[in-house]
């Protein structure tokens, strides 16, 4: 069985300028100690995608020699040494099984209206991690009983990343998710620095943040570690 990070940052697309405010956070991130990092992008075309995806496998791997978005000579985009070290770090694709071994991803993250996670297990392979989006009991119970290594709940509380959100389940559903499996569970949706550490004594194992790191994200994931412990 797997062992999930406390803290799961998403980085979406859609809530950076362009592609160097994408990086610049994923470096961020790293060098806080983050060690698992989804990537997703509800609105970019596949060859955007993969682009920004293998950005993001080369400047959290620290070679930046062949990036389309250079640092400056003798700089770097969060004030690092040049020489850049980030702990391992595991990225997981949104949604897409086929982009994720295009970029070299570890993982793949799968909703309900995606590919049914056989159907990613069949393309990953059996050692890339696999994650499922459930949104109530049955959807759970029946993730459990597929070959997803982790399994995600939500939304926990109301959120502004999804345009067409689930209804909450609130810290109840993230203790009755806990009851439904033994699998590794994922909070997400309205997480943040207030109301985490609830939701980890709720029973999950990871929470799962997207709003309440865009702000200085390097600090902001410091503050997610030290509420975690």
């Amino acid at each position: 069985m797997i062992v999930l990070p406390r803290l799961y940052p998403i980085l979406d697309a859609g809530c950076f300028p362009n592609a160097l405010g994408l990086m610049t956070a994923a470096e961020e991130l790293a060098s806080a100690g983050v060690t698992l990092i989804q990537y997703r992008n509800k609105r970019g075309n596949a060859r955007v995608m993969l682009e920004q995806a293998q950005e993001l496998r080369r400047c959290l791997s620290g070679d930046q020699s062949q990036s389309p978005h250079p640092v400056a000579e003798g700089a770097t985009r969060v004030g690092h040494p040049k020489e850049m070290s980030y702990p391992a770090i595991r990225l997981i694709m949104n949604d897409r099984a086929d982009l994720c071994l295009a970029a070299d991803f570890d993982g793949v993250h799968v909703g309900q209206e995606d590919l049914s996670p056989e159907a990613v297990r069949a393309i990953i392979g059996p050692d890339r991690w696999l994650g499922v989006s459930t949104h109530n009991p049955d959807q759970l119970r029946e993730a459990d009983l597929t070959s997803a290594d982790y399994l995600a709940i939500g939304p926990v509380s109301s959120t502004s990343s999804k345009e067409n959100p689930d209804p909450v389940v609130g810290l109840e559903g993230v203790r009755r998710a806990r009851a439904l499996t033994r699998k590794p569970l994922v909070a997400i949706g309205g997480i943040t620095r207030a109301n985490a550490a609830s939701v980890i004594d709720a029973g999950a194992d990871s929470v799962a943040v997207i709003s309440d790191l865009l702000r200085d994200p390097r600090k902001s994931a410091e503050e997610f570690f030290r509420i975690l412990r």
